[in-house]
């Protein structure tokens, strides 16, 4: 069985290209496959192999203590679900070509049974209604999305500030839970949307693949989209087949 992970870290890297040859040494070392990028900011890794060279390559990974913190979502499948091992030096960890600032802390997370209470209430702790922002593009929301979330006609996530001015008057008085797959545009997204005016956003801890990992899928319709040849997993992180191919 192949162990399958996806983790991001926001965190000063003051020199990139080093750590992404040390981590290119230390992925092949194990016969790791998937994708490293190392940016500045921080870390993105989507990497599968045999469990204990996967966690060999977690272990070095923790032992510097920038990335001490990195939190890991694992999941499992019959075959490795990448063809080879790409690691790439990145402006960004995710391209989003907005200021939204990581290195200022991070935007208020939200745990994943916090939010499931939230959907069961329709409202915050507060009283205040509850607006869930999918923050991923269009083809991915296709395959499965939080019921009544609101996801924006956008193609890539640098569209998205864009997008969410329009909706600027609609969400004046909600309190709004950004999400995506594993938190790292949510998080950006938070970020940018706390600098920007919207005054009361979360971001979902873990992104749904967390959410899956700890809740399950209450509240939410479908599969999620990944970024691998199993292309969609279920809430029990189990490969499931495509939707039929998205028409505009």
């Amino acid at each position: 069985m192949i162990l399958n992970i996806a983790a991001y870290l926001f965190t000063p890297i003051d020199d990139p290209d080093a750590l992404a040859a040390r981590l290119r040494e230390r992925a092949e070392a194990g016969a790791l496959r998937g994708t490293v990028l190392v940016a500045p900011e921080g870390i993105n890794l989507f990497l599968a192999g045999e469990p204990a060279e996967v966690e060999t390559f977690l272990a070095a990974l923790r032992a510097d203590p920038r990335f001490a913190a990195i939190e890991i979502k694992r999941s499992h499948s019959a075959a490795t679900p990448f063809a080879r091992l790409k690691v790439k030096r990145k402006r960004e960890i995710i391209a989003f070509r907005r200021e939204a600032a990581p290195a200022r802390g991070r935007a208020p997370s939200l745990a994943p049974e916090r939010l499931a209470k939230w959907i069961d209430s329709g409202c915050d702790d507060d009283g205040r209604r509850v607006v869930l922002l999918d923050t991923r593009n269009r083809e991915e929301v296709a395959h499965g999305t939080f019921a009544g979330a609101l996801a924006l006609p956008i193609d890539d996530f640098v569209d998205l500030p864009a997008a969410l001015d329009s909706q600027r008057a609609a969400l004046a008085d909600a309190t709004v839970v950004s999400f995506c797959t594993g938190g790292i545009r949510c998080e950006k997204a938070a970020l940018w949307m706390q600098a920007n005016g919207f005054e009361r956003v979360w971001q979902l801890d873990g992104g749904i693949l967390g959410y899956f990992e700890r809740v399950g899928s209450h509240g939410y319709d479908g599969a999620c989209f990944v970024f691998d040849e199993r292309v969609a997993l279920d809430s029990a992180l189990r490969p499931v087949a495509p939707p039929p191919p998205y028409k505009d």
